[in-house]
């Protein structure tokens, strides 16, 4: 079984043992964050919702964040990926809110950096934020990575 749906299997199990929910704010992962969590039967119990963040109007209008709230912080970082998650976590009213933001290939982003680099956040009972770098510029399989490391973080975070 492909191992990112296996981690968002655990997750719905989790999330749904604790009747739990959660939004899912991604950028660079295009969206195979919430397809994995989606992809789970019974997804509706736990999964409010979700939007694909990967522009400044996809922001504004998507996530409500106003570009003065961005003052001091770039995409692609992990104070972003904090603010992301605790902006869908709130939009959606959810128990935990889940971010991604990076640059998933070929090259690198307008921020200088490399392919291959993704921060993740989590919001909730427990929180976190880390960052990865793959060192690939494969697109899509940095894509994928970044869905399962977003995912496998999410589960760290509900069995605390």
């Amino acid at each position: 079984m492909d191992k990112m749906i296996a981690i968002a299997e655990q997750v719905a199990a989790r999330l749904i043992a604790n009747k739990q929910t959660i939004a899912v704010a991604e950028s660079s992962a295009g969206g195979l964050i919430a397809a994995a969590l989606l992809a789970v039967p019974g997804a509706s119990a736990y999964f409010l919702g979700g939007a694909v963040v990967y522009t400044r109007d996809a922001r504004r209008v998507l996530m409500d964040i106003p570009d003065e709230a961005m003052t001091g912080i770039r995409s692609a970082s992990e104070p972003y990926a904090e603010l992301l998650a605790r902006q869908i976590k709130t939009r959606f009213a959810t128990d935990w809110g889940l971010s991604e933001t990076g640059a998933a290939g070929p090259t690198g982003n307008r921020y200088g950096d490399a392919a291959g680099h993704a921060c993740f956040a989590v919001a909730g009972p427990a929180s976190a934020v880390v960052t990865l770098e793959s060192g690939s510029s494969d697109r899509f399989a940095n894509m994928r990575l970044f869905a399962t490391s977003a995912l496998e973080l999410l589960l760290t975070k509900l069995g605390q």
